[in-house]
């Protein structure tokens, strides 16, 4: 059968459709539009979830939200494709950034967006922010220094789930040049075939 993928445009679902790109699994894709006034999701996903988020898959009778257990599921579906590598230690480093890239990294790139939107206040708010964030972005970096690929040597999930909020602090929150490592990560990604593919069917994405 094939996937359904409810697809949010400029959102966190363009890494399930990168994912499929490079699993060649076979899905469809439902594009959906912000509410241009709020930038919010639109009310018709909640009808497919009662979170009303993007991403949001359908296959085999199931619905299945959040990414992290999209991934999960796509890795199982494809028989470990993407999945940990077979060493130990690549396993636990490819389970932390699997669980990091949301659970800690992407919270403060959300409250950076909230505050830019608020005049005078958030300003001066940002500025006492962006130490937390500097301190995430240099991590990345130590780590990518030392490694390709976030779980070692191999591409995999890790990388496709990391790439959301690292573009977003690429565009937002101060990632340049000035940390190398992740630079060219992030290069070597964007010149994946998958991820061609998948920008061409999801539509607009604003961090690419």
């Amino acid at each position: 059968m094939t996937i359904i993928v409810h697809h949010l445009e400029n959102s966190r679902s363009q890494r399930i459709l990168w994912m499929l790109e490079e699993l060649d699994l076979p899905y469809a894709v439902k594009r959906y539009r912000r509410d241009r006034k709020t930038m919010l999701a639109p009310r018709e996903l909640r009808a497919v979830h009662p979170l009303g988020k993007s991403p949001v898959i359908e296959d085999d009778g199931m619905v299945i939200a959040e990414t992290g257990a999209i991934i999960e599921y796509l890795v199982g579906k494809a028989d470990g494709r993407l999945g940990p590598p077979a060493h130990r230690d690549a396993v636990q480093r490819w389970r932390f950034w699997l669980h990091y890239a949301e659970g800690s990294l992407m919270p403060p790139l959300f409250v950076l967006l909230v505050l830019s939107r608020i005049p005078v206040l958030g300003k001066a708010a940002i500025k006492r922010f962006m130490p937390m964030i500097g301190r995430h972005l240099d991590y990345v970096e130590s780590e990518l220094t030392h490694s390709p690929w976030f779980a070692g040597d191999q591409f995999t999930a890790a990388d496709i789930i990391m790439s959301f909020p690292l573009e977003a602090a690429r565009s937002r929150a101060g990632l340049d040049e000035s940390r190398p490592a992740t630079i060219a990560w992030l290069e070597r990604i964007h010149a994946r075939p998958a991820y061609q593919v998948a920008l061409a069917k999801g539509g607009p994405y604003a961090y690419a």
